[in-house]
């Protein structure tokens, strides 16, 4: 293989490396949880309230965070990355 060939060839292979798995490829569980718990802790981070009378917890983020713990995890992570849409909050993309 000349040297230009394999720097073609280590070029492409590095982009392969880096672009996204296909949205049809399915998720581990170990995974799955992964999302959840990033999303909750970037909710929480940005969305936290700290003055007295603020209304208390987030209810749709308690449930979210059952779901995940009880392995519902798409549901969980639908629900996480709806409150952060609605709170204008960025995430990462899945």
């Amino acid at each position: 293989m000349t040297r230009h060939r394999r720097a073609c060839f280590l070029s492409i292979l590095a982009v392969l490396v880096w672009l996204p798995a296909p949205a049809n490829a399915q998720q581990t569980n170990e995974q799955l949880a992964a999302r959840c718990a990033e999303l909750g802790a970037l909710f929480d981070k940005y969305n936290t309230r700290r003055s007295e009378g603020s209304g208390g917890p987030d209810m749709l983020r308690l449930g979210a965070g059952i779901d995940c713990q009880k392995g519902r995890y798409q549901q969980g992570i639908k629900t996480l990355e709806n409150l952060l849409q609605r709170n204008r909050i960025p995430y990462p993309p899945a």
